[in-house]
């Protein structure tokens, strides 16, 4: 996993340099990190321990495609809206999130075989994601760059390629096994158990939207805050997925979307020559 990431990042390195470079743009590097959220089907919808539990931490490489300065030059642009408000994102993220069933359900005084099943669970998942956003900047980013003032406020959408690996398990036995295993993970037939939970590597897309803040450090670098949100088109990345498909037509109502997460980073951005 760890040699196909870095071979990654050594192919965005040179397809940037022999793509990019000269073309009349300036490229920004910098890296990123900080608590991950997500939101999937372990635990309780809308509970402060589930919120606060199900977390992690992230780490993510991003570059910048600035149109409003020429390295190739060492001039601006022309004076364009877009050069002076928009900027390109390319980004590689990998983050981890440890999984546990929070909420009313697995509450200490709750003693049913629901509840000891779902206390018993816990999980994980491993992700990995690249993409580019289009990042909006309301005052201009020329004057940012000039030190006209120190802060920048963006927002950005844009859309990733994720691959994530789950891990499910449980503290009482095998959840391949049904007295371990809570109801609606039960599948009709043997043959549709992989649908209602799996330990099982897996690739969708996210859409990403994210709000943030940029801080002149110096002339070359910024400080950056981010908060952001991925939404992921499945509902397997934490390995759960208890939907009326996987539980023999029987409907799971509160299972209601796919998985998303919300990534709160700061980050080290520095300006290419």
């Amino acid at each position: 996993m760890i040699s196909r990431i870095l071979f990654m990042v050594f192919f965005l390195i040179v397809f940037i340099n022999q793509k990019f470079y000269g073309q009349g743009f300036s490229h920004e590097l910098g890296v990123i990190v900080g608590p991950v959220a997500l939101y999937s089907d372990f635990g309780h919808r809308h509970d402060l321990k589930t919120n606060l539990g199900n977390t992690g931490v992230g780490i993510g490489l991003v570059h910048y495609l600035n149109f409003s300065y020429r390295a190739n030059c060492n001039c601006y642009t022309s004076d364009t809206y877009f050069n002076d408000h928009f900027k390109v994102r390319n980004e590689i993220d990998l983050h981890k999130t440890n999984l546990k069933h929070y909420g009313e359900w697995v509450a200490p005084e709750k003693t049913s075989r629901m509840a000891k099943q779902l206390r018993a669970m816990t999980g994980s998942t491993t992700v990995f994601e690249i993409g580019t956003q289009l990042e909006y900047y309301p005052f201009s980013i020329r004057d940012f760059a000039a030190g006209g003032y120190k802060f920048a406020p963006f927002v950005s959408a844009g859309i990733h390629w994720v691959h994530f690996r789950p891990e499910v398990k449980s503290s009482i036995g095998r959840l391949q096994n049904a007295p371990n295993r809570f109801g609606e993970l039960e599948p009709s037939t043997p043959a549709k158990y992989v649908g209602a939970f799996q330990n099982k590597n897996g690739s969708t897309f996210a859409a990403i939207a994210s709000v943030g803040v940029r801080y002149k450090l110096t002339k070359m670098s910024d400080l950056m805050l981010d908060g952001r949100w991925h939404y992921y088109f499945s509902d397997n990345v934490d390995g759960l997925n208890p939907s009326s498909k996987n539980n023999g037509g029987i409907p799971v109502p509160e299972n209601k979307s796919n998985d998303w997460m919300f990534w709160l980073n700061v980050g080290y951005i520095f300006y290419l020559e």
